[in-house]
């Protein structure tokens, strides 16, 4: 399997999805030997048909909270790889609020659903996951799901970082740091604020992070009516780190990226999430 990120939306508002402007797919990780599927929105499993990935080569569904534009399609992923059932396997890592549902107590994560893989982990900050030989870590948000986790992916050709939908706290910056590539899901322009990341937010981040490449994702509407390649241009001009602005169907090369690789064990992972 040759490393790629595959973007199979780049929606994180309502009003784009719903107008099928931009699609909330999700985002595909694939390493030469595994394959995971980040947060399988509106549009995941068309659009992976279109993009030609194959649901059944899934390794692991990673979904950071139970929101529409990172759930919606979950049960449609899991019955795909699994033949509605008949061959479960694979291995889902999601909050809490998939598992044992929000407030209402409802989960997303019906007991049909769980018995299409092999294992389902609930992934809290700080949680640190084996699947085969990538290492991924929870990463701590600030969100209105409690339970939200970001990710980071650690394989033996490179690093990837996803902050999932957070706001911008100074005490989460630190998760960020040593990868790659890092992900952000940016719902706001600059000059604009609301309940995720802001393009000043995002330079904020990238002043100490300091990733090979960022890539900003998940816009809201004011974002897209901004233009997010103009906004990637401002981000990387005032942060000096390269700054690509995702489009539905965008693929990365992460190796290309990975210009020191380093040897992605536990010993990566020093950081205290207390």
């Amino acid at each position: 399997m040759r490393p790629r990120i595959l973007f199979l939306g780049t929606g994180g508002d309502i009003s784009l999805t719903g107008r099928d402007v931009r699609c909330s797919g999700g985002i595909v990780v694939q390493t030469q030997s595994c394959q995971f599927h980040i947060d399988p929105g509106i549009g995941a499993v068309v659009k992976a048909a279109a993009f030609g990935v194959d649901l059944r080569e899934h390794t692991a569904v990673l979904v950071s909270h139970a929101h529409t534009n990172h759930a919606s399609e979950l049960g449609g992923v899991l019955c795909a790889l699994s033949h509605n059932g008949l061959d479960p396997h694979g291995v889902l890592v999601a909050s809490r609020s998939i598992v044992q549902g929000l407030h209402d107590g409802i989960p997303r994560l019906t007991p049909f659903l769980s018995s299409c893989v092999e294992k389902v982990i609930v992934a809290e900050a700080g949680n640190k996951i084996g699947i085969e030989d990538v290492e991924i870590v929870a990463l701590p948000t600030k969100h209105s799901d409690s339970s939200a986790v970001g990710f980071r992916i650690a394989t033996p050709e490179f690093v990837v970082g996803y902050t999932s939908d957070t706001l911008f706290d100074k005490s989460l910056v630190q998760f960020y740091k040593n990868c790659n590539i890092l992900i952000l899901n940016t719902l706001f322009p600059f000059e604009q604020n609301g309940e995720g990341l802001s393009s000043a937010d995002v330079v904020k981040i990238l002043k100490v992070a300091q990733p090979n490449l960022a890539v900003i994702t998940h816009f809201g509407s004011k974002m897209h009516a901004a233009n997010p390649l103009y906004e990637s241009r401002e981000i990387q001009k005032r942060s000096g780190v390269q700054v690509i602005a995702a489009q539905d169907g965008l693929c990365v090369d992460p190796v290309s990226y990975a210009a020191e690789l380093r040897q992605t064990t536990l010993s990566m992972f020093k950081e205290s999430f207390e």
